[in-house]
């Protein structure tokens, strides 16, 4: 199997051009925001009614994703009813490697990040990116060390933005 490149511009437009409702969060979001860390994935957290969950399972589809790190053929069906069963699922794509999530620690989901949520153009498509305020609650809750790591140079990004007038 051939490992597809990073192309998050890709499944912003096929998310954009569903109408998937989601948030960019996790490493990708700080990026955006001004963190010098580097990623080759993309996480999201998306919102679970079903005509979401069904545009964003033909999303999955349409990037040929598959579920990373499964080796053998799973009986696994990519579909809005098993994307409803879960929380969090992490996908290799076409487009690269991509983690959607409902509930990012910390966090009660969508509806509690897309309120202070940016909406940021991306080479032509609206993107709906974390706050950073955000996403320290989320690293936080995680306490993973590379989570930790992160948290300490979003908060000096976060003290350097309070600094601007």
């Amino acid at each position: 199997m051939t490992v597809a490149s990073f192309d998050p511009v890709r499944i912003f437009r096929a998310l954009d051009a569903a109408g998937v409702r989601y948030v960019v969060i996790g490493a990708f979001a700080g990026r955006i925001l001004g963190s010098p860390t580097v990623t080759r994935d993309l996480d999201i957290c998306y919102a679970r009614d079903r005509a979401n969950l069904e545009a964003l399972a033909g999303v999955l589809q349409g990037l040929s994703a598959h579920l990373r790190g499964v080796t053998e053929a799973s009986p696994f069906r990519l579909d809005a009813r098993a994307l409803a069963a879960g929380d969090a699922f992490t996908f290799t794509t076409a487009a690269g490697d991509l983690d959607v999530m409902a509930t990012p620690a910390g966090t009660a989901g969508y509806d509690d990040l897309a309120p202070t949520a940016t909406t940021i153009d991306i080479d032509g498509v609206r993107v709906q990116v974390t706050s950073i305020d955000d996403l320290m609650r989320m690293k936080r809750a995680a306490g993973r060390p590379k989570d930790l790591i992160e948290l300490e140079v979003l908060g000096a990004l976060r003290q350097e933005i309070d600094r601007q007038p």
